[in-house]
């Protein structure tokens, strides 16, 4: 007689356990209630907009927000940035299409330096973000660095959480408290930063390299510390210098606009 569960043991050994047959709506991609922030929009055909966001558990999506520029839509008002929202869409297609948008809380707008700053944020998440591909903890960074400049933290170490924690999430983790040879950074020496490597001690003599700072500030770096002036602008140029590296040449059109206004 056959033995129907040695059967299916050995099926099971073969092809691997049998998933659950898919909901229709995960058929369908229907999402509902997710948290999520605006990083870009822009008006598509006569009364549509295409919203990107980036999402708590589904990362940088693109959205089609129909009829959102009418006067009476729901959504009308809604689809700000830097502004908590729950989201419900649906579609599989590379663009889905927004059906709700509710405020989770209603933050105070972001002003002055600390709104161009927030738009650098998103500036860099929409180039260096791939779609589909979430970050819970690049999200939690992202809401803490909205918080902190609505709070009226120091801009420059905001900024530099943030980039350093968004290089980590993506696996480019910097090395700050030892260099590429693995010893602790001495901080009375100057380094030079090898991008994918590390931080190397520059030599005394030889081309002047594209980046040059104190093993003070690498250590400042890691212990999130921003108050030496000095730490400030060799930070600001070493992040430059890694993030135009992963950019690949593409423009982060925010940078001048801060660099007018010191802060980055």
């Amino acid at each position: 007689m056959l033995d129907v569960s040695a059967v299916k043991e050995r099926r099971e050994q073969t092809y691997g356990a049998p998933q659950p047959a898919a909901t229709e709506r995960e058929r369908r991609g229907i999402h509902d209630d997710e948290p999520a922030y605006v990083l870009h929009s822009y008006p598509f055909k006569e009364t549509s907009l295409i919203v990107e966001i980036f999402s708590r558990n589904f990362g940088r999506l693109g959205l089609v927000a129909r009829g959102a520029r009418r006067p009476r839509s729901s959504l009308r008002g809604q689809l700000m940035a830097f502004q908590p929202l729950s989201l419900s869409w649906a579609g599989k297609a590379e663009l889905r299409t927004l059906h709700r948008a509710e405020w989770l809380a209603g933050h105070a707008q972001l002003a002055g330096p600390g709104l161009m700053c927030g738009f650098y944020l998103n500036e860099l998440l929409l180039k260096l973000l791939a779609r589909e591909d979430p970050h819970a903890g690049l999200y939690s960074a992202y809401e803490e660095a909205l918080e902190g400049f609505r709070e009226g933290d120091q801009a420059a170490r905001v900024l530099r959480r943030f980039e350093i924690k968004l290089l980590r999430e993506l696996g480019y983790a910097m090395l700050l408290d030892h260099d590429a040879a693995g010893d602790p950074v001495d901080p009375a020496a100057s380094y030079t930063y090898l991008l994918e490597h590390g931080p190397t001690l520059l030599p005394e003599a030889g081309p002047v390299p594209s980046v040059e700072l104190l093993g003070k500030t690498l250590l400042d770096m890691a212990a999130d510390d921003y108050s030496d002036p000095i730490t400030q602008q060799q930070s600001r140029a070493l992040m430059r210098f890694v993030l135009n590296h992963y950019l690949n040449g593409q423009t982060i059109h925010t940078r001048q606009l801060l660099r007018d206004l010191q802060q980055i």
